[in-house]
């Protein structure tokens, strides 16, 4: 599995459409769609599948209106029973050398919607198949449930992921730590496996890596973290941040390991929503940052900009977006160029 920051050949997107997944806000998440399609068009193709006749015509409409109905954008009619989870739902891409060229393949993991939470899913379940045909590559189905969010790689060999996630009983019940190792080994072609634990408060994924720390290159890890031990995110953050420090890449060399802030609690409807700055999605030309109108979100943008020198590093609002319970890497998947 190539790193995310390697050259893509397009991101894939899914329109949404589905008011239980934004109780009361629906209506305002589309706009943010158009932003995402604003930021990654001038570096990549960008494939987006819509629901059916309806909400193709929502989209054309609304990306048209903004002047982005361009041949990099692609829409396919896929359906979906709320898809917009782009990561979670469609298939992870893989590639390997072969005669002089580069292959490229989709995994197709079991979607079982994060452990059962929100039926039906069958039709998201088939999403992952679907933009493999559509993209024209060959699929592998390895049989077991994971998301495309609990992982992260450095595209040398060495994966992140968090035990409270892909160890979690509604998984793969009966699956040890090993046999789960030996999957990410098979599949993605690591070697090296990088336990954290707990993921954030408010995050029904039960620990997505992508809330929590991700690789920035293939030495280098940012971390959020908080100094408020009243926060309630404090201890995950602080062990996860010990644990980083003591891990090793797959040559046995020491990680980089840098921080970002952590935004103050996002609460909607009393409820805590995982609000998270290391949700970044990295794209050839521009690095999308979710924000949420705090003092903190500066900060965020300054400490990754250094970090992503020859891409636009781009601050988009995602406070209703995150009442969805994610923002834009769960949106969105990478297609590496072949």
């Amino acid at each position: 599995m190539p790193a995310e920051w390697e050259p893509h050949a397009a991101t894939w997107l899914s329109w949404p459409h589905n008011p239980d997944t934004w109780p009361g806000k629906v209506s305002v998440i589309p706009p943010i769609w158009v932003e995402i399609v604003r930021a990654l068009l001038p570096g990549e193709d960008v494939h987006l599948l819509v629901r059916d006749e309806e909400i193709e015509a929502e989209a054309r409409r609304m990306l048209g209106a903004a002047g982005l109905l361009r041949p990099r954008l692609h829409l396919h009619r896929v359906r979906t029973n709320d898809g917009a989870w782009m990561r979670d739902v469609g298939p992870t891409f893989v590639t390997r050398p072969s005669n002089g060229r580069v292959e490229t393949a989709a995994i197709n993991w079991n979607y079982n919607a994060w452990g059962g939470k929100y039926a039906p899913w069958e039709d998201d379940e088939r999403v992952a198949v679907r933009v493999a045909e559509i993209a024209g590559v060959d699929v592998f189905s390895p049989g077991v449930v994971l998301e495309g969010g609990s992982i992260d790689v450095n595209g040398c060999g060495t994966v992140l992921t968090t035990e409270s996630c892909l160890l979690n009983p509604n998984r793969n019940p009966g699956r040890s730590r090993a046999e789960i190792e030996n999957v990410l080994r098979d599949h993605l072609g690591v070697s090296n496996v990088l336990w954290l634990g707990d993921g954030i408060v408010g995050d029904d994924t039960d620990g997505h890596v992508d809330d929590l720390s991700r690789f920035v290159d293939k030495h280098t890890v940012v971390t959020v973290m908080t100094d408020d031990p009243d926060d309630p995110n404090y201890r995950a953050l602080t062990e996860n941040h010990r644990r980083l420090l003591a891990m090793r890449d797959q040559d046995g060399q020491s990680l980089r390991v840098l921080t970002l802030p952590m935004p103050r609690a996002v609460i909607y409807e009393k409820q805590q929503l995982p609000a998270s700055y290391a949700n970044f999605y990295i794209g050839n030309a521009a690095v999308l940052v979710p924000t949420f109108g705090q003092p903190a979100d500066e900060l965020a943008l300054e400490a990754l900009r250094p970090l992503f020198p020859n891409r636009r590093i781009v601050g988009v609002d995602a406070i209703d977006l995150v009442w969805g319970l994610g923002t834009f890497h769960c949106v969105t998947q990478q297609q590496p160029r072949a």
